[in-house]
């Protein structure tokens, strides 16, 4: 009995094996069967960035958005004219590009698990030596280098249990020439200190995953399905021709007429197809054969694409219809941009102005920045538009006309006018009366002149 069980075993395993699927117990690989990679590293994620589109609009579309437009550093949140240090930091972070290169390090830190964000000081030492005090004020940063996560790596970690930084890098290396095109520049490569490296991330650590890892298999079946579509109708355009050989047809007579030895006759025949093949207007002339030409019939790859792209889009909380930049409905679209704008706005206080702070922080421990109650101020992504804020305000005022009758007032002006981003008027600008007419205004009004006045007096 326990032979003939092993045997039943042995032979359900085969069958599994050559059908897979069909009996209880079966497993599926549906990476290998899909030709999905189990693990992505960096660099497959770069080059994905750099030659898939969808991937490149996905990570592009969603810093711009949230750059729209450049924060301000301010001393206080209660001052509303700008300080003269405020405007000598502008003036110094405007020469270092400084809010230039802190995007990029946001737009890298989205396509790996994180950046770096590199300070290069005028402390008189080198990269992998701690930061004390570095003189010059704002002078004393020379330039912000924004890093890849394939250029900038943990050489060493503190592995002291009892350190205060157990767990954290104690060197980074940076290598640029490790991404991209290195070859019309000098790339530089040194060890850096973590004084002098700010990890650009969710939680501001090495350890995090890439905003396109959710939907790389996606992306990888939306490759597929273009390359399949465009490698197939490239083919059906370009077909080779199927020679059908007549009954009577005799390969002697075929050499004797083209003039070549029967050994030579194949070869000479596929350069005649090649020939006729390099245009469409070419002439392919046969004896005694017939050529036909295999048709494919191709589905529209269109179907096949929406399905991927909409659950690439679902990964990144990115609206379809902005990520591949179509518009097919006033309201669907503005209600995309809505939602949209308000995924930029999470990203942006969760995930920018945190890595911001932390590098004001680092500048104001060095000396570079003073101690202030440092704030940003950036203009919100969820404000209504100009008409939108007019609009609103044309409606208050409508419903306080039809409010009129009652002696009812249900906004005041004040209210009106903070809808559309103004200040309220003071008692001056609400009161103010016109300026009496002098004699010359009155003259000039009646066509009269200094003369005639004096004439008249």
């Amino acid at each position: 009995m326990t032979r003939l069980s092993s045997l039943v075993n042995a032979a359900e395993r085969r069958l599994a094996a050559i059908f897979p699927g069909y009996f209880e117990g079966a497993k599926h690989d549906h990476y290998q069967d899909f030709g999905y990679p189990k693990t992505i590293t960096f660099p497959m994620l770069h080059s994905m960035y750099c030659r898939n589109s969808i991937a490149r609009a996905a990570v592009d579309s969603t810093v711009e958005k949230v750059w729209e437009t450049h924060p301000q550093l301010l001393e206080s949140d209660s001052s509303k004219e700008e300080t003269n240090l405020e405007s000598e930091i502008r003036q110094r972070f405007g020469d270092l590009r400084f809010w230039q290169k802190i995007m990029d390090a946001d737009g890298k830190s989205l396509v790996g698990g994180y950046s770096g964000v590199i300070l290069r000081l005028a402390d008189g030492k080198r990269f992998r030596e701690p930061v004390d005090t570095v003189p010059g004020g704002l002078d004393g940063l020379v330039e912000i280098i924004p890093a890849w996560e394939g250029q900038l790596t943990v050489s060493t970690w503190d592995t002291d249990e009892l350190s205060e930084t157990y767990g954290q890098p104690t060197m980074f290396q940076f290598n640029e020439s490790s991404i991209g095109n290195t070859n019309t520049q000098q790339p530089r490569q040194f060890e850096v200190h973590p004084d002098r490296v700010i990890v650009w991330s969710k939680d501001g650590t090495v350890h995090n995953r890439s905003f396109l890892e959710p939907g790389y298999n996606d992306l990888m079946t939306l490759e597929k399905v273009i390359g399949a579509g465009g490698e197939g109708f490239w083919k059906n355009a370009k077909r080779d021709p199927i020679i059908n050989v007549e009954p009577d047809f005799k390969v002697a007579n075929m050499a004797k007429a083209m003039g070549v030895p029967e050994d030579e006759l194949l070869e000479l025949m596929n350069d005649q197809v090649d020939d006729w093949q390099k245009g469409f207007d070419k002439l392919l002339m046969l004896q005694g054969m017939k050529a036909e030409t295999l048709s494919v019939t191709l589905p529209s790859p269109e179907h096949f694409i929406a399905g991927p792209l909409q659950t690439f889009a679902a990964s990144i909380r990115m609206p379809m219809k902005i990520l591949v930049g179509t518009q097919t409905g006033e309201r669907a679209s503005t209600e995309d941009a809505k939602q949209w704008s308000k995924t930029c706005m999470s990203h942006r206080e969760n995930r920018v102005i945190p890595n911001i702070m932390d590098v004001i922080n680092r500048l104001e421990q060095f000396g570079i920045l003073p101690e202030r109650d440092w704030n940003l101020d950036w203009d919100s992504l969820t404000d209504s538009s100009e008409d939108e804020k007019m609009g609103l305000a044309s409606k208050m005022s409508e419903i306080n006309s039809k409010m009129e009758r009652s002696g009812e007032i249900v906004f005041t002006h004040d209210e009106i006018r903070e809808v559309t981003g103004r200040d309220p008027l003071s008692d001056a600008d609400k009161y103010r009366e016109e300026d009496e007419p002098d004699e010359e205004d009155e003259a000039a009004a009646l066509g009269l002149v200094p003369e005639d006045i004096e004439a008249a007096a």
